[in-house]
């Protein structure tokens, strides 16, 4: 068997495995594993929501009554002796008292503290569904270094096949040493990119544990992804995204927030009142006594107070309208930047698939075969078959692009799904 075909069934052995993601689909247990990881034990996402259990319980604090008040104390007529029982005056005194609020103030300060605490929960959902993405991406960066290695594992077995050829050319006197130092060089460089992925693994494993929300333990060599449909259309997909985005349901929670703290600045112009009650305790011929009493607190600054408060509450309701404006801009801004990537890696993979790595494949075949007849220089299979794993890594590298786009546009458009959930 020749050197030439040797390589020829090398280079289709690697492009068996290059091409294997043909089928549709997103089950992939080990991602999912991880991803339920991330939502069960990420520290971020557990903060979150003791965050959103702490503002649940500040709800019935904020419509509940102030404290009662109990106040008792002792009234003398005389500063030289001690006249309970022999001067009407002198009297044990005991009282109770018991603040409201003007009626609705109670209602609103419970509505205010409840629709802070359903915007902290949509806020919760975006925090995983970023979680899922950032899981996600994680994931697919990592295997991408581990295909990486595997094609230069691939390369270096090619370049030592041309290093064998151009010796046995320099021995027969048929080529120069430079061609075998050429193809040397090369093995050699390939080693180092090997290393500096090995250390990209690591840095990435790190990461992704970090993101799961372990301090330790070893990481399986992630699976390969399935190529994943998109079928939305750019319009459909921002229909949907402004639909279920957690995001704008958080913002509109804030939006209707607002409103409730108008109204309840509205109210701060109507008072509160405060009703108590006493009795008076006397002694010899002295009868006891009781009271009642209301008492009102009255707005009389409220130039300077209720009415700022006032314009305050419509400032935060227009900034309100209008941050949500800006968080649809920016949502309908990201879905169409993913969208055009999603795209455009989809064509550059067929053109990588279907048109430069067999274009390449070919030249490398004619290469090999002029070199063993003398007719092609060393310098040029070596630089075809650089190129030929460029385009390789590059088919590669946009497959993951494609799948890190697919990951953000769900996050963006469908919410969680039942896997990305599974605990």
């Amino acid at each position: 068997m020749s050197i030439s075909s040797s390589l020829l069934k090398i280079w289709l052995l690697l492009a068996s495995v290059f091409f294997l993601a043909a089928s549709y689909g997103n089950d992939d247990p080990m991602l999912n594993s991880l991803i339920g990881e991330a939502l069960k034990n990420s520290p971020e996402i557990q903060a979150s929501s003791a965050r959103i259990e702490a503002a649940r319980q500040r709800i019935p604090q904020a419509g509940s009554l102030p404290d009662p008040q109990f106040s008792f104390g002792y009234q003398n007529e005389s500063f030289d002796r001690y006249t309970y029982g022999e001067m009407s005056g002198s009297q044990w005194m005991f009282s109770v008292s018991q603040q409201f609020y003007f009626p609705g103030k109670r209602a609103l300060k419970e509505e205010m503290i409840r629709l802070d605490a359903e915007s902290l929960a949509a806020m919760h959902e975006l925090l995983k569904l970023k979680t899922v993405a950032r899981i996600k991406e994680l994931y697919y960066d990592l295997f991408l270094a581990y295909k990486n290695i595997d094609l230069i594992s691939g390369k270096q077995k090619l370049f030592v096949r041309i290093e064998e050829m151009t010796l046995a050319r320099y021995s027969a006197g048929k080529a120069m040493q430079q061609d075998v130092l050429m193809a040397q060089t090369e093995k050699y460089m390939l080693l180092e990119k090997e290393e500096m992925l090995k250390q990209k693994i690591l840095s990435l494993e790190a990461m992704l544990r970090a993101a799961v929300g372990r301090d330790r333990g070893q990481l399986e060599r992630p699976n390969e992804p399935l190529y994943e449909p998109f079928p939305l259309e750019i319009e459909a997909a921002v229909d949907l995204a402004l639909k279920n985005s957690p995001e704008i349901r958080s913002r509109s929670k804030m939006i209707e927030a607002a409103d409730t703290r108008l109204k309840m600045a509205q109210k701060e112009y109507f008072p509160d009142f405060t009703i108590g009650g006493g009795y008076y305790n006397r002694s010899g011929d002295f009868k006891d006594m009781w009271a009642a009493t209301v008492t009102f607190n009255i707005p009389l600054y409220f130039y300077s107070k209720q009415r700022p408060a006032t314009l305050e509450a419509r400032a935060n309701i227009s900034q309100a309208k209008q941050d949500i404006e800006a968080v649809k801009l920016m949502i309908v801004a990201a879905l169409r930047d993913n969208y055009s990537m999603l795209r455009s890696s989809e064509k550059l993979m067929v053109i990588y698939k279907n048109g430069l790595i067999p274009k390449n494949s070919q030249d490398i075949e004619q290469a090999l075969t002029g070199y063993s007849t003398g007719k092609t220089e060393a310098v040029t299979i070596i630089s075809r078959v650089k190129i030929l794993i460029d385009y390789e890594s590059s088919y590669w590298s946009q497959f993951v692009e494609r799948q890190k786009a697919i990951a953000r546009l769900h996050a963006i458009t469908e919410g969680l799904t039942a896997g990305d959930v599974k605990k």
